[in-house]
Protein backbone atom coordinates (compact mmCIF):
# COMPACT_ATOMS: atom_id res chain seq x y z
CA UNK A 1 0.00 0.00 0.00
CA UNK A 2 1.20 3.57 -1.03
CA UNK A 3 -0.66 6.39 0.57
CA UNK A 4 0.18 9.63 -0.69
CA UNK A 5 -0.99 13.39 1.09
CA UNK A 6 -1.62 16.33 -1.81
CA UNK A 7 -2.17 19.95 -0.94
CA UNK A 8 -4.98 21.41 -3.27
CA UNK A 9 -3.27 24.98 -3.17
CA UNK A 10 -0.03 24.12 -4.08
CA UNK A 11 -0.10 21.32 -5.64
CA UNK A 12 2.48 19.84 -3.32
CA UNK A 13 2.70 15.50 -2.18
CA UNK A 14 3.82 13.88 1.51
CA UNK A 15 3.89 10.12 0.76
CA UNK A 16 3.15 7.98 3.71
CA UNK A 17 4.87 4.93 4.59
CA UNK A 18 2.21 2.33 5.24
CA UNK A 19 4.48 -0.53 4.97
CA UNK A 20 4.67 -1.76 7.89
CA UNK A 21 6.11 -4.66 9.17
CA UNK A 22 3.08 -5.96 10.57
CA UNK A 23 1.27 -5.68 7.41
CA UNK A 24 -1.22 -3.34 8.83
CA UNK A 25 -2.37 -0.02 7.18
CA UNK A 26 -2.46 1.88 10.57
CA UNK A 27 -0.12 4.57 9.23
CA UNK A 28 -2.27 5.52 6.60
CA UNK A 29 -5.02 5.79 8.85
CA UNK A 30 -3.58 7.90 11.63
CA UNK A 31 -2.66 10.29 8.48
CA UNK A 32 -6.01 10.05 7.02
CA UNK A 33 -7.61 10.95 10.62
CA UNK A 34 -5.31 14.01 10.13
CA UNK A 35 -6.15 15.77 7.23
CA UNK A 36 -6.54 19.27 6.65
CA UNK A 37 -9.57 20.84 4.80
CA UNK A 38 -7.49 21.50 2.08
CA UNK A 39 -5.70 17.93 1.55
CA UNK A 40 -6.48 15.10 0.08
CA UNK A 41 -4.94 11.43 0.01
CA UNK A 42 -4.58 9.05 -3.01
CA UNK A 43 -4.12 5.60 -1.26
CA UNK A 44 -2.78 2.65 -3.89
CA UNK A 45 -3.61 -1.07 -3.15
CA UNK A 46 -1.71 -3.54 -5.32
CA UNK A 47 -3.70 -6.88 -5.18
CA UNK A 48 -4.43 -6.40 -1.80
CA UNK A 49 -5.23 -8.56 0.99
CA UNK A 50 -9.18 -9.08 1.87
CA UNK A 51 -8.59 -7.72 5.75
CA UNK A 52 -6.72 -4.96 4.42
CA UNK A 53 -8.83 -3.65 2.10
CA UNK A 54 -11.76 -4.48 4.21
CA UNK A 55 -10.09 -2.43 6.75
CA UNK A 56 -9.43 0.38 4.77
CA UNK A 57 -12.52 0.20 3.29
CA UNK A 58 -14.76 0.48 6.58
CA UNK A 59 -13.10 3.64 7.33
CA UNK A 60 -13.62 4.83 4.48
CA UNK A 61 -17.21 4.11 4.51
CA UNK A 62 -17.17 2.58 1.43
CA UNK A 63 -19.84 0.39 0.40
CA UNK A 64 -19.78 -3.42 1.22
CA UNK A 65 -20.32 -3.94 -2.67
CA UNK A 66 -17.97 -1.66 -3.58
CA UNK A 67 -15.83 -3.71 -1.23
CA UNK A 68 -16.68 -6.78 -2.60
CA UNK A 69 -15.99 -6.02 -6.21
CA UNK A 70 -12.64 -3.95 -5.79
CA UNK A 71 -11.08 -7.67 -3.96
CA UNK A 72 -13.15 -10.32 -6.80
CA UNK A 73 -11.61 -8.18 -9.41
CA UNK A 74 -13.88 -9.09 -12.17
CA UNK A 75 -15.98 -6.06 -12.88
CA UNK A 76 -17.21 -4.71 -16.43
CA UNK A 77 -16.04 -1.36 -16.49
CA UNK A 78 -18.64 0.79 -14.98
CA UNK A 79 -19.40 3.80 -12.46
CA UNK A 80 -21.51 3.55 -9.27
CA UNK A 81 -22.28 5.97 -6.68
CA UNK A 82 -22.53 5.04 -3.44
CA UNK A 83 -23.64 8.08 -1.28
CA UNK A 84 -20.40 10.75 -1.64
CA UNK A 85 -18.21 8.37 -3.14
CA UNK A 86 -18.10 7.61 -6.74
CA UNK A 87 -16.59 3.52 -7.46
CA UNK A 88 -14.90 3.34 -10.96
CA UNK A 89 -14.25 0.25 -12.65
CA UNK A 90 -11.66 0.21 -15.46
CA UNK A 91 -9.92 -2.86 -17.42
CA UNK A 92 -6.14 -2.29 -18.05
CA UNK A 93 -4.55 -3.89 -21.14
CA UNK A 94 -1.50 -4.53 -22.71
CA UNK A 95 -0.22 -6.39 -25.60
CA UNK A 96 2.31 -9.12 -25.05
CA UNK A 97 4.96 -9.13 -28.45
CA UNK A 98 5.94 -13.03 -27.53
CA UNK A 99 3.02 -14.39 -27.75
CA UNK A 100 0.75 -12.15 -29.74
CA UNK A 101 -1.94 -12.07 -26.77
CA UNK A 102 -3.81 -9.21 -25.24
CA UNK A 103 -3.66 -9.20 -21.49
CA UNK A 104 -6.35 -7.73 -19.04
CA UNK A 105 -6.26 -6.60 -15.52
CA UNK A 106 -8.11 -4.34 -13.92
CA UNK A 107 -8.07 -1.31 -11.66
CA UNK A 108 -10.69 -0.03 -9.82
CA UNK A 109 -11.17 4.01 -8.70
CA UNK A 110 -13.06 5.02 -5.54
CA UNK A 111 -13.36 8.70 -5.28
CA UNK A 112 -14.53 10.47 -2.11
CA UNK A 113 -14.78 14.11 -0.77
CA UNK A 114 -11.11 13.82 0.75
CA UNK A 115 -9.45 10.68 -1.00
CA UNK A 116 -8.98 8.53 -4.03
CA UNK A 117 -8.16 4.64 -3.68
CA UNK A 118 -7.27 2.53 -6.25
CA UNK A 119 -7.22 -0.72 -6.34
CA UNK A 120 -5.21 -2.44 -8.64
CA UNK A 121 -5.76 -6.12 -10.14
CA UNK A 122 -2.63 -7.62 -12.65
CA UNK A 123 0.41 -7.24 -13.84
CA UNK A 124 0.22 -3.98 -15.55
CA UNK A 125 0.47 -1.06 -12.69
CA UNK A 126 -1.07 1.62 -14.52
CA UNK A 127 -0.98 3.53 -11.27
CA UNK A 128 2.92 4.35 -10.97
CA UNK A 129 2.71 6.01 -14.43
CA UNK A 130 -0.36 8.13 -13.05
CA UNK A 131 1.74 9.13 -9.94
CA UNK A 132 4.42 9.85 -11.78
CA UNK A 133 2.25 12.56 -14.09
CA UNK A 134 0.70 13.81 -11.05
CA UNK A 135 3.97 15.01 -9.16
CA UNK A 136 5.19 16.61 -12.54
CA UNK A 137 1.95 18.43 -12.83
CA UNK A 138 1.41 19.56 -9.94
CA UNK A 139 -1.34 21.94 -11.02
CA UNK A 140 -3.54 18.72 -11.73
CA UNK A 141 -3.52 17.83 -7.92
CA UNK A 142 -4.64 21.22 -7.09
CA UNK A 143 -7.68 20.13 -8.64
CA UNK A 144 -8.20 17.38 -5.58
CA UNK A 145 -9.10 13.32 -5.64
CA UNK A 146 -10.69 14.02 -9.43
CA UNK A 147 -7.30 14.82 -10.60
CA UNK A 148 -6.56 10.74 -9.69
CA UNK A 149 -9.41 9.40 -11.89
CA UNK A 150 -8.15 11.37 -14.45
CA UNK A 151 -5.06 10.72 -14.70
CA UNK A 152 -4.98 7.31 -14.42
CA UNK A 153 -7.54 6.70 -17.29
CA UNK A 154 -5.21 8.69 -19.04
CA UNK A 155 -2.99 6.34 -18.39
CA UNK A 156 -4.81 3.68 -19.02
CA UNK A 157 -6.17 4.61 -22.27
CA UNK A 158 -3.07 5.53 -23.98
CA UNK A 159 -2.16 1.81 -23.40
CA UNK A 160 -5.04 1.28 -25.31
CA UNK A 161 -3.82 3.05 -28.19
CA UNK A 162 -0.55 1.55 -27.75
CA UNK A 163 -2.04 -1.97 -27.94
CA UNK A 164 -4.26 -1.86 -30.81
CA UNK A 165 -0.97 -0.11 -32.99
CA UNK A 166 0.27 -3.34 -31.74
CA UNK A 167 -2.21 -5.27 -32.54
CA UNK A 168 -2.77 -2.99 -36.02
CA UNK A 169 0.47 -4.00 -36.59
CA UNK A 170 -0.18 -8.62 -36.76
CA UNK A 171 -3.19 -7.83 -38.82
CA UNK A 172 -1.33 -6.50 -41.46
CA UNK A 173 1.44 -9.06 -41.13
CA UNK A 174 -1.40 -11.47 -41.18
CA UNK A 175 -3.05 -9.89 -44.26
CA UNK A 176 0.40 -10.54 -45.96
CA UNK A 177 0.00 -14.27 -45.17
CA UNK A 178 -3.45 -14.65 -46.46
CA UNK A 179 -2.82 -13.44 -49.72
CA UNK A 180 0.48 -14.55 -50.44
CA UNK A 181 0.97 -17.44 -52.94
CA UNK A 182 1.96 -19.68 -50.15
CA UNK A 183 -0.53 -22.36 -49.08
CA UNK A 184 -0.05 -22.20 -45.30
CA UNK A 185 -3.66 -22.70 -43.14
CA UNK A 186 -3.68 -19.43 -41.11
CA UNK A 187 -7.10 -20.04 -39.77
CA UNK A 188 -6.31 -21.17 -35.79
CA UNK A 189 -3.49 -17.71 -36.10
CA UNK A 190 -6.69 -16.11 -37.55
CA UNK A 191 -9.18 -17.03 -35.00
CA UNK A 192 -6.83 -16.25 -32.23
CA UNK A 193 -5.89 -12.99 -33.30
CA UNK A 194 -9.68 -12.06 -33.38
CA UNK A 195 -10.19 -13.70 -30.16
CA UNK A 196 -7.89 -11.19 -28.30
CA UNK A 197 -9.56 -8.57 -30.25
CA UNK A 198 -12.67 -9.19 -28.70
CA UNK A 199 -11.44 -9.22 -25.21
CA UNK A 200 -9.80 -5.47 -26.78
CA UNK A 201 -13.05 -4.61 -27.42
CA UNK A 202 -14.51 -5.63 -24.02
CA UNK A 203 -12.48 -3.65 -22.47
CA UNK A 204 -12.81 -0.83 -24.27
CA UNK A 205 -16.43 -0.36 -25.34
CA UNK A 206 -18.45 -0.68 -22.03
CA UNK A 207 -16.02 2.72 -21.12
CA UNK A 208 -16.68 4.53 -23.66
CA UNK A 209 -20.02 6.16 -22.49
CA UNK A 210 -18.79 6.14 -18.55
CA UNK A 211 -15.43 8.49 -19.74
CA UNK A 212 -17.89 10.51 -21.69
CA UNK A 213 -20.40 11.12 -18.54
CA UNK A 214 -16.83 12.44 -16.76
CA UNK A 215 -16.24 14.76 -19.77
CA UNK A 216 -19.73 16.48 -18.79
CA UNK A 217 -20.04 19.26 -16.19
CA UNK A 218 -20.53 18.16 -12.50
CA UNK A 219 -21.81 20.16 -9.88
CA UNK A 220 -19.27 18.86 -7.30
CA UNK A 221 -16.25 18.42 -9.65
CA UNK A 222 -13.97 21.87 -10.48
CA UNK A 223 -14.77 23.04 -13.72
CA UNK A 224 -11.28 23.15 -14.97
CA UNK A 225 -11.02 18.95 -15.16
CA UNK A 226 -13.55 18.76 -18.11
CA UNK A 227 -11.67 19.79 -20.53
CA UNK A 228 -9.07 17.09 -19.33
CA UNK A 229 -11.89 14.02 -19.26
CA UNK A 230 -12.93 15.56 -23.07
CA UNK A 231 -9.15 14.83 -24.66
CA UNK A 232 -9.70 11.40 -22.91
CA UNK A 233 -12.67 10.65 -24.22
CA UNK A 234 -11.76 11.87 -27.63
CA UNK A 235 -8.71 9.34 -27.51
CA UNK A 236 -10.94 6.70 -26.10
CA UNK A 237 -13.52 7.09 -28.85
CA UNK A 238 -10.91 7.04 -31.67
CA UNK A 239 -9.44 3.90 -29.79
CA UNK A 240 -12.92 2.34 -29.63
CA UNK A 241 -13.31 3.09 -33.20
CA UNK A 242 -9.99 1.29 -33.82
CA UNK A 243 -10.24 -1.52 -32.25
CA UNK A 244 -13.97 -1.80 -34.00
CA UNK A 245 -12.45 -1.97 -37.46
CA UNK A 246 -10.21 -4.39 -36.20
CA UNK A 247 -12.29 -6.84 -35.44
CA UNK A 248 -14.11 -6.19 -38.55
CA UNK A 249 -11.34 -6.69 -40.66
CA UNK A 250 -10.19 -9.28 -38.64
CA UNK A 251 -13.86 -10.98 -39.95
CA UNK A 252 -12.75 -10.16 -43.48
CA UNK A 253 -9.36 -11.60 -43.73
CA UNK A 254 -10.93 -15.07 -41.90
CA UNK A 255 -13.86 -15.23 -44.95
CA UNK A 256 -10.63 -14.17 -47.22
CA UNK A 257 -8.84 -17.05 -46.03
CA UNK A 258 -11.48 -19.47 -46.50
CA UNK A 259 -12.37 -18.67 -49.89
CA UNK A 260 -8.85 -19.31 -50.40
CA UNK A 261 -8.46 -22.64 -49.05
CA UNK A 262 -12.08 -23.39 -50.85
CA UNK A 263 -10.25 -22.20 -54.09
CA UNK A 264 -7.16 -24.58 -53.43
CA UNK A 265 -10.07 -27.55 -52.30
CA UNK A 266 -11.21 -26.87 -55.97
CA UNK A 267 -7.68 -26.95 -57.64
CA UNK A 268 -7.23 -30.29 -56.07
CA UNK A 269 -10.41 -31.80 -56.88
CA UNK A 270 -10.31 -30.28 -60.73
CA UNK A 271 -6.31 -31.61 -60.92
CA UNK A 272 -7.58 -35.10 -59.34
CA UNK A 273 -10.37 -34.97 -62.05
CA UNK A 274 -8.53 -34.09 -64.77
CA UNK A 275 -5.42 -37.08 -64.06
CA UNK A 276 -8.99 -39.96 -63.57
CA UNK A 277 -9.75 -38.49 -66.95
CA UNK A 278 -6.49 -38.96 -68.81
CA UNK A 279 -6.34 -42.11 -67.32
CA UNK A 280 -9.18 -43.38 -68.20
CA UNK A 281 -8.83 -43.89 -71.66
CA UNK A 282 -5.46 -46.12 -71.11
CA UNK A 283 -8.12 -48.13 -68.68
CA UNK A 284 -11.11 -48.42 -71.07
CA UNK A 285 -8.70 -49.84 -73.98
CA UNK A 286 -7.10 -51.88 -72.00
CA UNK A 287 -9.87 -53.06 -70.09
CA UNK A 288 -11.84 -53.89 -73.54
CA UNK A 289 -9.03 -55.70 -74.50
CA UNK A 290 -8.52 -57.40 -71.47
CA UNK A 291 -12.15 -59.25 -71.48
CA UNK A 292 -10.66 -62.35 -73.69
CA UNK A 293 -13.19 -62.84 -76.19
CA UNK A 294 -12.33 -65.38 -78.69
CA UNK A 295 -13.41 -63.16 -81.65
CA UNK A 296 -11.85 -59.34 -80.92
CA UNK A 297 -10.49 -57.29 -83.64
CA UNK A 298 -6.99 -57.33 -84.37
CA UNK A 299 -6.05 -60.01 -81.98
CA UNK A 300 -4.30 -61.41 -85.03
CA UNK A 301 -2.57 -58.51 -85.91
CA UNK A 302 1.05 -58.06 -86.05
CA UNK A 303 0.47 -54.62 -84.82
CA UNK A 304 -1.82 -55.05 -82.67
CA UNK A 305 0.02 -54.18 -79.66
CA UNK A 306 1.72 -50.89 -80.56
CA UNK A 307 -1.14 -49.82 -82.05
CA UNK A 308 -3.26 -50.17 -79.02
CA UNK A 309 -0.32 -48.25 -77.12
CA UNK A 310 -0.19 -45.31 -79.63
CA UNK A 311 -4.29 -45.00 -79.37
CA UNK A 312 -3.89 -44.43 -75.24
CA UNK A 313 -0.96 -42.74 -75.28
CA UNK A 314 -2.65 -40.61 -78.03
CA UNK A 315 -5.58 -40.19 -76.13
CA UNK A 316 -4.16 -39.48 -72.71
CA UNK A 317 -1.80 -36.98 -74.37
CA UNK A 318 -4.44 -35.10 -76.09
CA UNK A 319 -6.69 -34.97 -72.76
CA UNK A 320 -3.43 -33.91 -70.98
CA UNK A 321 -3.23 -30.84 -73.49
CA UNK A 322 -6.55 -29.85 -73.40
CA UNK A 323 -6.36 -29.41 -69.29
CA UNK A 324 -2.98 -28.05 -69.53
CA UNK A 325 -4.64 -25.24 -71.46
CA UNK A 326 -7.73 -24.93 -69.50
CA UNK A 327 -5.54 -24.34 -66.03
CA UNK A 328 -6.48 -27.79 -64.43
CA UNK A 329 -3.26 -28.45 -64.87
Amino acid sequence: MDCVIYQEQTGACEKIDAREEDGGCQGTLDRLAVLKPDEFAWIRMDDPREDELQRLGEYLKLHPLAIEDAAQAHQRPKQERYGDVLAVAVKTLWFVEQTADVETGEVMIFLGPSFALTVRHGANDPTAEAARRLTDVPQMARLGPVSVLHTVTDVIVDDYAQAAAQVRTDLTDLERCVFSPARDDLTARIYALKREVVEFRDAVQPLVPVVQHFAAPHDDWPQQIVPYFRDVADHLTRTDTEVRALDDLLASVLDAHLAKVGTWQNDDMRRISAWAAILAIPTMVAGIYGMNFAHMPELDWRYGYPCALAAMALGAGWLYRAFRRNGWL
